[in-house]
């Protein structure tokens, strides 16, 4: 599991002064991202190598509100991954006061460019599986 910090921005919110929904699939992708980099995986590696995993399903469950100037620490792990798709699981916390704000879960197949499902060659692979709880 990784932890990324983030501090709300103004422009993540509504006129209610909350973050707005969306917000929490970017910061899910932020995690995912940060997790694959400390593994030592590179999206510019993969995508020069025809490599990329768009997500085909994503579900947030939304806890309690975050706003402006909190600082939210994204959780990320590696639930499942095989050579044709892997599975995050996030949580979102304000670091204030350790609220849970948000849960959510994603899945991405990896495909090529043109989006036909590839097999994740082994270098990937093998550090995504013994990264994998």
């Amino acid at each position: 599991m990784i932890s990324v910090r983030e501090k709300v921005r103004f422009v993540e919110t509504d006129m209610m002064g909350v973050v707005h929904h969306s917000n929490y699939f970017r910061w899910f992708e932020m995690a995912r991202v940060e997790y694959l980099r400390q593994i030592g995986i590179l999206l510019n590696d993969m995508m020069a190598e025809d490599i990329v995993f768009p997500i085909t399903d994503v579900e947030c469950k939304y806890r309690a509100s975050a706003r402006f100037d909190d600082y939210i620490l994204i959780e990320a792990e590696l639930a499942e991954v095989s050579k044709v798709k892997m599975v995050f699981t996030y949580q979102i916390f304000r670091e204030l006061d350790g609220v849970l704000l948000a849960t959510g879960r994603t899945q991405n197949a990896f495909t090529n460019k043109q989006g036909k499902i590839i097999r994740l060659p082994d270098k990937y692979f093998e550090k995504l599986h013994k990264s994998c709880r």
